[in-house]
């Protein structure tokens, strides 16, 4: 077979190309491998004693099995610089709004984070102190709840007294104490909490604010000044025993040694388990001679705030450990351990379901207590230390029978508002 001319000449130059040529070309040097994502530390901070400890810790660990995120638990120390996830109780959080540049909004973080969030699902009631002034979420109330009246019902039927009728008003609770005490009862009633029960939600049930919008203290009306005056004569009767300024009389209470006891509504997850505690919960009792009938009580509590200055990846996880904590399951779980009001309307929904063991009612009552106005009156005394320090003090002086209640409470509004006309920073309700 005879090749053509054109075929031949081809094939010549084919023969005749330089070797190096006729090498396939080089393939493009491989790019080096992305180094792994080094794994992420965060640090939550919180001073909620060690019993709420040990079911954080078994929440933390969850997420961090779920998420590959390490969470570690560590003190919060007021006036320190925070951690990056900080659980803040009522009674610590004016040490945020002193220091507001070390913390950033929740909305702001979430937001930059990507991370999705509906804020607008969580309860209106449960906002006070969490929002800025456009109604944005700068942190997360993640325990918050409302005073009401536990009591023992062994106690009462020791005193001969219904364990089903609970008092309704300040009246009716005096003539029970007065049994309790005749069968025995050292401690008949005592109170966590005082500031924020006795001028803050008092106030509240009795249609007045403890502070008016413009920050001025004035929880010294004839309703509050009766109160304290009535709280002076059961302490002279033995009917009443103060402990301390803050949860010092829910151990006495978990203990036996008190039938009585108005604190936080959450502390029924700590009383539930008592020996010798027949838990009976109701409404926060009201005076029934304050015109306009009774009002609601206020929401408050634990809230998370985010520390400032850390990487966009510590708080891209920070924002998946939020978007962790309001999961339908989780907060399911908040619920049920550590008794804080529900937050979410799943939540809410699972509240009215079998999943959460409420057989005592508890968050019925509180919620029903709230009356949708939980998150009303933002400034509260409870809330910021100097102000609570100074109240607290004249009510241990009408309490001790060292001074009378209007006196007092004159003298505690009088002292208050020179301390806010000082330092008008302490009148801010959130820091940013």
């Amino acid at each position: 077979m005879r090749l053509s001319a054109h075929l031949l000449g081809a094939l010549v130059a084919v023969l005749i190309l330089p070797a190096h040529a006729a090498q396939p070309a080089a393939k493009p040097a491989a790019k080096p491998a992305a180094k792994p994502a080094a794994p992420v530390t965060l640090a939550l901070a919180h001073n909620l004693g060690p019993q709420v400890e040990q079911r954080l810790q078994e929440v933390v660990e969850r997420f961090n099995k779920e998420s590959g995120v390490t969470i570690t638990l560590q003190a919060f120390e007021k006036g320190g610089k925070p951690a990056i996830l900080n659980l803040v109780r009522r009674a610590d959080s004016g040490g945020i709004l002193s220091q507001p540049a070390h913390f950033v909004p929740l909305h702001q973080m979430m937001s930059n984070a990507g991370q999705q969030f509906k804020p607008g699902d969580i309860s209106s009631d449960l906002k006070a102190g969490v929002v800025d002034g456009r109604g944005r979420l700068v942190a997360l109330p993640l325990v918050y709840s409302t005073p009401v009246l536990f009591y023992n019902k062994n106690a009462l039927r020791k005193a001969g007294l219904d364990p089903e009728q609970p008092p309704a008003t300040w009246q009716d609770m005096q003539g029970m104490l007065d049994k309790l005490q005749s069968a025995g009862f050292t401690c008949p009633y005592t109170s966590s909490w005082p500031v924020w029960v006795h001028v803050d939600n008092v106030s509240a049930l009795s249609g007045l604010s403890a502070a008016s919008d413009k920050g001025l203290l004035s929880f010294n009306g004839l309703p509050q000044v009766k109160h304290i005056a009535m709280m002076a004569t059961w302490t002279k009767a033995g009917y009443f025993r103060l402990f301390g300024r803050r949860d010092e009389a829910s151990g006495k209470f978990n203990d036996g040694e008190c039938a009585m006891i108005t604190t936080d509504s959450r502390e029924a997850s700590d009383f539930r388990e008592a020996r010798g505690v027949e838990l009976g919960v109701a409404p926060l009792p009201h005076h029934d001679d304050v015109y306009g009938g009774r009002r609601g009580t206020l929401a408050d509590g634990v809230s998370l705030w985010i520390g400032a200055g850390r990487s966009a990846a510590e708080y891209k996880a920070a924002a998946r450990f939020v978007a962790f904590l309001l999961s339908p399951e989780m907060q399911v779980e908040v619920v049920r351990h550590y008794g804080g009001l529900p937050l979410t309307s799943a939540a809410r929904a699972a509240s009215r379901s079998a999943l959460l063991r409420d057989d005592d009612r508890t968050l019925d009552i509180a919620i029903a207590s709230l009356k949708g106005q939980g998150a009303r009156t933002a400034m509260r005394v409870a809330n910021i230390e100097p102000l609570s320090i100074i109240a607290n003090e004249e009510l241990e002086a009408v309490w001790d029978n060292r001074k009378p209640a209007k006196a007092a409470l004159d003298a505690a509004v009088s002292g208050g508002n020179s301390l806010l006309s000082a330092q008008p920073r302490l009148k801010k309700t959130q820091p940013f």
